[in-house]
């Protein structure tokens, strides 16, 4: 096949004493059209497509700055990169303005002339080119790591890196890398659910070394207390449902406002929002809660989910006084379901720097999650992974959630904690389940008498207090979904296969859903 030739445009109406220029950039391969007036330029633009555009800033006639809206106007995807023998300021500013991409100073040289080429001709192919380079290597170097991980550690650098990969890979969707990486994904979560059935029941009863996981009850120890009790506000962010991916979408957005140091904890199982919500907050696990805090225990396996986390303020209370911290004020204790009032919060926020502690708990990307399943619009929007990230940046850059951490983020002394209850996984293939009708509803997880499904999907567990979950009666068992696979009941078995499939889901084994981010945010 021919190779395309790229076309630019340079205009200067002392275009001949840039001859040499030009003649190098034609022999690296390049189209060059010369003008000596913008009114030249305008006229060229029209009749012709450029990839790029030279713009000499002082022209006889109309000037560069007069020039160049009227280019953006007849062609707003050509890049410009304005030529100048000026370096006032001012004339930076209004060339910026008037949305230039780039600035050079004259005397310009030929390396000067040939990056700004190589950037916006050619960027997003070198761009590409490197990035499969490089996940060449990196799928070598995690196939290895697959066959040797043994510890939790080994565990988290794959999944960073998978999902690092996959975020790097949304500016560059051509590069047909797609399919390997998703498959990498989903052989790592196999393996990944075989250590985590061969090892969950060791680590909640503490049975292991230093090499196991941190897990939900225990993220409140070790990253709020130490902040709390120092000089300034502290705040503690629970994003509801936020995966690797997403906090990497707002890492984008944050990191003008903030430094990051990022570490991961293991959510347990099963990892719903009524089980790891609860016991991050009360700092117990579920069966604790309910032994020692009953009153603020109200889960059943098919009660209502909104009304399952309705004590988490008064469970945190709890902690704060086992661990003897007193406040010098009330703590402050949101909780963000909709939009209305997520942004009276947002207008408020600076109010709940007066207090030594606050928690704002947001659901919104749980919401997301959910909706996405319920409405076709949206799955028609967010389709596959990529597309479900660019919902989630959409939404954060309008959210109160950033809203608020802007503003904090000129708060002296403030520190600020920030994670989630557990992720979601796209769950791509169907699974049949035996239960009785007080089976417990939830796709990824099932709670009853005598549940069953293939043990080859499923991690079964004849007595849910080996994982620190309180029975709810005397012959309660429960089934905890792996990998990508969801529960579908016999009954109207192909209806529920098709409903559910490609829908985003939590409550079982995965990667995405246990490993999740605790981010340590400091303003700059």
């Amino acid at each position: 096949m021919a190779k395309i030739e790229k076309k630019i445009l340079w205009v200067d109406d002392e275009i001949e004493l840039l001859r040499p220029h030009i003649i190098l950039l034609e022999q690296k391969g390049y189209n060059v059209t010369s003008a000596s007036n913008g009114e030249d330029a305008i006229e060229l633009v029209k009749q012709n497509h450029f990839d790029l555009i030279f713009l000499d800033e002082t022209m006889i006639g109309i000037s560069g700055l007069e020039t160049l809206p009227k280019l953006k106007e007849i062609d707003g995807a050509t890049p410009i990169v304005m030529v100048t023998k000026n370096e006032a300021e001012y004339l930076m500013e209004q060339a910026i303005g008037n949305k230039i991409d780039d600035y050079l100073t004259k005397p310009v040289n030929p390396a000067q002339i040939l990056l700004a080429c190589k950037k916006f001709i050619e960027g997003n192919k070198i761009g590409s080119d490197k990035l499969a380079q490089d996940y060449m290597k990196g799928f070598s170097e995690i196939s290895s790591q697959l066959m040797d991980a043994s510890d939790w550690s080994d565990w988290v650098d794959i999944y960073q890196k998978l999902t690092k990969w996959s975020y790097d890979l949304d500016k560059y969707p051509d590069t047909g890398l797609r399919e390997s990486l998703q498959n990498q994904m989903k052989e790592a979560n196999t393996e990944f659910s075989k250590y985590v059935e061969n090892n969950y029941i060791d680590w909640i009863n503490a049975k292991k070394g230093d090499e196991d996981p941190l897990l939900s009850p225990n993220i409140m120890d070790t990253y709020l207390q130490k902040h709390i009790t120092k000089e300034g506000p502290t705040f503690f962010f629970v994003v509801d449902c936020m995966r690797y991916d997403q906090w990497l979408v707002f890492e984008d957005l944050l990191k003008q406002f903030y430094t990051f140091d990022t570490n991961f904890y293991c959510s347990i199982l099963p990892t719903a929002t009524p089980y790891c919500r609860n016991s991050i907050f009360a700092g117990l696990y579920p069966i604790d809660i309910k032994k020692y805090y009953p009153q603020y225990w109200t889960v059943e396996y098919n009660s209502d989910e909104s009304s399952q986390n309705k004590y988490e303020k008064e469970l945190m209370e709890a902690w704060l006084e086992r661990k003897r911290i007193k406040l010098n004020n009330k703590m402050g204790f949101v909780k963000i379901f909709d939009t209305d009032f997520g942004k009276k919060i947002e207008r408020e926020i600076m109010q709940y720097t007066s207090n030594q502690l606050s928690a704002i708990v947001v659901n919104a990307v749980d919401m997301i999650a959910h909706s996405r399943s319920d409405y076709a619009i949206l799955k028609e929007i967010a389709p596959d992974e990529p597309a479900y990230r660019s919902l989630t940046r959409s939404w954060f850059q309008h959210s109160s959630l950033f809203g608020m951490l802007k503003t904090l983020s000129k708060v002296k002394n403030i520190k600020i904690v920030l994670t989630t209850d557990h992720g979601s996984v796209r769950c791509m293939h169907g699974v049949k389940v035996l239960g009785d009708k007080d089976t417990s509803t939830s796709l990824r997880f099932k709670f009853g008498k005598n549940v069953k499904s293939d043990s080859r999907n499923a991690m079964q567990i004849n007595n849910p207090e080996d994982i620190k979950i309180p029975k709810d009666g005397i012959t309660v068992n429960n089934i905890i979904a792996k990998e990508d696979f969801y529960f579908v009941y016999p009954t109207d078995y192909h209806h529920f296969l098709n409903k559910y499939k490609d829908s985003f889901q939590h409550g079982g084994i995965s990667m995405e859903e246990m490993i999740v981010p605790i981010i340590t945010l400091t303003p700059r």
